[in-house]
């Protein structure tokens, strides 16, 4: 595995199987009430420029149980929100910490720390990439297929980060991937460039039940997100017909996965009777945030041999 998690494109298939592994081994021990002190005396900084219920939480939390601490920045309490350059702020945050964990707005914020830095640097979530929520969902989907290789995927929704996430990690790892968006509003060229050497493996439409036909999974996002409040009245036009809903479940496979990262609005991207139905998916993939990150954390930060 890389030194950084910026990108699911920095993880090839076995160094997220080896994540994975690692995630269901964590989970285990957190849910047998083994110790699992690997990161103890080890120090995390999380810079938050976006705000986060999800991610403070589980980072937070990971670290407490794996034995480290976390330290929340946000941009009130960084001279990066005076104007001190990206370069000055991860030399000096290097001499403190063990590793930086930033959610934030622009891919070049999360790359430059890393390039400057002399630490770990785990990409929480920007506009362009949310690699950690990606791993969560795939050890979602491997708990509840029993594994990864040739399952069907389906994205429905808005071309952002998740969408460039999903199809970077679903191909990856041995899926095929089906995108429902709608013109204008497609993934990041440099993302559909990485999946045209997938071949017939990926496929995306502004067709919703073409590419949910026989989807093994299904996953969507809010239409509009953080930063994109003034879009949101044109987007719900645009993005009317882009919802998993009952018709969609139907083209979809009998027992089909239904994932979302959350906040859901019900009712735009996902009906209220389908999230409520696939209630227990949906939150196990959030409670796997913390066993993903974790083992990102370890791997990362910890022991060499693991």
């Amino acid at each position: 595995m890389t030194k950084h998690l910026l990108k699911m494109a920095d993880l090839n298939q076995e160094d997220i199987i080896e994540l994975l592994n690692l995630a269901d081994q964590l989970k285990y021990d957190q849910k047998h009430g083994i110790p699992h002190r690997l990161l103890e005396g080890k120090t995390l900084g999380m810079i938050f420029q976006k705000a986060s219920t999800r991610t403070r939480v589980s980072f937070e939390t990971g670290m407490y149980q794996l034995g480290g601490l976390a330290q929340f920045l946000s941009s009130r309490d960084l001279q990066i929100g005076r104007g001190e350059p990206v370069q000055d702020t991860a030399r000096v945050l290097s001499r403190y910490l063990n590793g930086i964990m930033i959610r934030t707005f622009e891919q070049k914020e999360v790359e430059d720390l890393a390039g400057y830095g002399h630490i770990p640097i785990i990409n929480g979530l920007t506009d362009y990439a949310h690699p950690c929520q990606i791993l969560a969902d795939l050890m979602t989907i491997r708990e509840y297929k029993g594994s990864l290789e040739g399952l069907n995927f389906c994205y429905i929704g808005d071309g952002n980060n998740m969408a460039n996430s999903h199809i970077v990690g679903a191909l990856t790892v041995g899926m095929n991937v089906s995108i429902a968006c709608p013109d204008g509003y497609r993934p990041h060229p440099d993302v559909l460039k990485f999946a045209e050497k997938y071949g017939d493996k990926f496929k995306i439409s502004n067709n919703v039940l073409e590419m949910a036909a026989n989807a093994d999974v299904l996953a969507t996002d809010v239409w509009a997100s953080m930063g994109q409040e003034s879009e949101a009245k044109e987007r719900r036009k645009v993005f009317a017909g882009f919802q998993i809903n009952d018709d969609v479940l139907a083209a979809a496979r009998s027992g089909a996965l239904v994932l979302h990262c959350l906040p859901a609005h019900r009712e735009e991207e996902i009906t209220t009777k389908v999230f409520e139905a696939h209630a227990n998916e949906i939150f196990d993939e959030a409670e796997n945030r913390l066993h993903a990150q974790k083992a990102v954390l370890v791997k990362l930060m910890g022991p060499k041999e693991i």
